[in-house]
């Protein structure tokens, strides 16, 4: 990028208060024509509402913004889209009753026009598709797409509409190191061509691969603009939290009896479609076992599988040794399964209750909280503003809704609801998706102390770096076909991402 090419956007000023909250304190910065611009800070320091401003769904308190030199007035994501704006939200905006084909052409042909040109949409879109290396089904329903697949959905989405400017929120969480290169690469030909990305992400390795410049906020204010060629990603996390993270602290543990045992497992869809086949799988006390794979290829199914949500068609479940009858929710519970589902927002907490109701979801039925039926209303006002404390959840009160947290606060929560109960078995599935890097070290060292108290974890990741830094040992999940046990140290990223995509990786049997 050429340092003096034209400002295709600016922002001036901008302030945005949510009653007591400032979310953005005067914030100025420029993008440039063919530029990425990376937007890095910790959950809350303003990046989303930053962005959400940008895109019309909010309006700022004060402040201008110009767009290749005119400045937007009362503008709209429809006037937004117009201009060439383009987002890829970290939490989608897609319509689940519909196609992959409807959601990316939807709203981009006229309303009145009597047909529409379905082929050549169909066409456009593979092509993208296989420019960006992000596989999807043209045919198949958003409801019936992983977490993974519809992320990369939004991502074509927003590229069918041929933007002039993308905003790219966490675009990589759910890709494999390949893809991952292979969408780099194509943002590096797309911003040739006079494209301008703002880049938001928390992998700073990313940040630094890809970005020209970085963009730090902090409590809602920019602390910082760095050209990437002159940092470090030590420099940027410094700068995020501001102060030197820590470091985890991990112990090499000898491995106990096991807690969790899967016999030639099988388990099929209503069409007979097989969802995991034939897997074998154990973790014991006092280690971490991770699971790699691209979503949707099974990954869901063995965290319902292991939750009690879904039942083998063949195979058997061990847990302590016994076979499991009939896996249910309730009873896995009950026998210290801990579980930390991906989507903290639709199914690890109920984001219009108050944060104490959710921190007894689980437990409410138990003495402590009930007598005679009856709720126990300040035992569990007590007990969660023990746990808010223990585990560093920055809220006003137990009261507070659940919606008005910060991602990383919400994953705080669904921590201290299932880690003070001391399990024996944590089941987490990508339990530091969307955090920053101080949520994500906080996570990590509480699965660590968790493991060092005995339980064993289960952990299903798409971050390869998180995987091979947490886990004693690994597996890898293709088309609901796992691998052998792999050795942390004997694989590396890229191994692991061509057996993620079925392809021959290294194996090292570690069980």
């Amino acid at each position: 990028m050429n340092a003096e090419s034209e400002i295709v956007l600016q922002l001036s000023q901008i302030s945005k208060r949510f009653g007591r909250l400032l979310a953005n304190d005067q914030i100025s910065l420029e993008l440039r024509r063919g530029e990425v611009l990376a937007l890095l800070g910790e959950n809350g320091a303003g990046k989303t509402t930053l962005m959400n401003i940008l895109f019309g769904h909010d309006v700022a308190d004060s402040g201008t913004i110009a767009l290749f030199g005119h400045p937007l007035k009362d503008h709209t994501p429809r006037s937004a889209l117009a201009a060439g704006i383009g987002m890829v939200h970290q939490h989608f905006t897609l319509a689940d009753n519909l196609t992959v084909l409807d959601n990316v052409i939807l709203g981009t042909e006229p309303l009145w026009r009597p047909w529409q040109n379905r082929r050549a949409a169909r066409d456009r879109l593979m092509q993208l598709s296989k420019n960006f290396g992000l596989s999807v089904r043209p045919d198949a329903r958003i409801g019936d797409l992983s977490v993974g697949e519809r992320q990369r959905v939004e991502i074509l989405k927003a590229l069918y509409r041929e933007v002039k400017i993308l905003i790219l929120d966490e675009p990589t969480a759910v890709l494999t190191p390949q893809e991952t290169e292979a969408l780099f690469a194509t943002l590096r030909k797309l911003t040739q061509s006079g494209l301008s990305i703002v880049f938001i992400s928390h992998k700073l390795q990313e940040v630094m691969a890809v970005s020209d410049r970085v963009v730090v906020l902090r409590s809602g204010k920019v602390v910082a603009t760095v050209q990437t060629a002159a940092t470090s990603p030590a420099k940027l996390a410094e700068l995020m939290v501001g102060q030197p993270l820590p470091k985890m602290q991990r112990e090499a543990m000898t491995p106990g009896q096991p807690v969790l045992t899967l016999n030639k497992v099988t388990v099929t869809a209503s069409d007979d479609r097989p969802l995991l086949e034939n897997v074998d799988l154990r973790v014991r006390e006092f280690e971490i076992v991770g699971i790699a794979g691209v979503s949707g290829n099974g990954q869901g199914t063995l965290f319902n599988l292991v939750s009690g949500l879904a039942a083998p068609t063949q195979g058997t479940i061990e847990l302590y040794g016994k076979p499991i009858a009939a896996p249910s929710p309730l009873g896995m519970v009950q026998a210290k399964v801990a579980r930390i589902p991906e989507d903290r927002h639709t199914t690890g907490l109920i984001p219009d209750m108050s944060i104490w109701e959710n921190l007894i979801l689980e437990t409410h039925q138990e003495p402590g909280f009930s007598q005679h039926g009856l709720l126990k209303r300040e035992a569990a006002h007590e007990y969660a503003a023990d746990l808010i404390q223990s585990f560093d959840v920055r809220c006003p009160s137990p009261d507070a809704i659940v919606r008005l947290l910060s991602g990383g606060n919400m994953q705080k929560l669904i921590l201290g609801r299932v880690l003070s109960r001391n399990p024996k078995l944590i089941l987490a599935s990508q339990p530091t998706r969307g955090l920053d890097l101080g949520a994500v070290t906080y996570v990590h060292q509480q699965l660590l102390n968790a493991k060092a108290r005995g339980a064993a974890v289960l952990l299903i990741s798409e971050d390869l770096e998180e995987l091979l830094s947490l886990s004693d040992r690994l597996y890898v999940l293709s088309q609901g076909r796992i691998s052998e046990s792999l050795k942390p140290e004997a694989v590396s990223v890229r191994d692991l991402g061509l057996m993620m995509a079925g392809k021959p990786g290294q194996v090292t049997d570690a069980a």
